[in-house]
């Protein structure tokens, strides 16, 4: 065991698995991959910056197509998770109206801008809601966690200061 930890902090490649490991975490997205793997695992910049949008990436073709099979089926399975069902419904539906009036663009801007609410994994939910087809909600999502993770590196480097 300690070996595998080993690798994951002290190798390469295992700081560049970890990244994109901890941003395909649901709120933790890039925008915690990416400081996480320059400061604390110090990755350079477009590694950082690489592993995080991967890792944002992999799961939204699953919950886009897959997202409203798995809430029907906790629904009839397992009942105790309703209200958590219900509040997850209920924030596509909500994050859902911001994105209709533009469509694949308001997703996409949805999606990049990189404060808490926002992201792939919610993106995703809201275009599941919408029933945009697949095709045409991936670039969209790609767009945006493109646009985020450029926004997070920057912030991250040094290169844009908010203050």
């Amino acid at each position: 065991m300690e070996l595998t930890l080993q690798w994951l902090t002290e190798t390469f490649a295992g700081k560049f698995l970890l990244t994109l490991l901890v941003s395909m975490v649901p709120v933790v997205e890039l925008r915690f991959g990416i400081p996480f793997g320059i400061g604390t695992l110090g990755l350079p910049e477009w590694a950082a910056f690489l592993a995080a949008v991967i890792g944002n990436l992999i799961p939204v073709p699953f919950i886009i197509v897959y997202i409203r099979r798995i809430f029907q089926w906790l629904r009839r399975h397992i009942p105790r998770l309703n209200s958590l069902v219900d509040k997850l419904e209920r924030k596509a539906h909500l994050k859902g109206q911001k994105v209709t009036k533009y469509k694949y663009l308001g997703l996409a801007i949805f999606v990049a801008v990189p404060l808490p609410g926002t992201g792939a994994w919610t993106g995703s939910l809201a275009a599941a809601f919408l029933d945009m087809p697949l095709r045409r909600a991936i670039p969209s999502v790609v767009a945006g966690v493109l646009v985020a993770g450029l926004i997070i590196t920057l912030l991250t480097s040094g290169v844009v200061s908010l203050f």
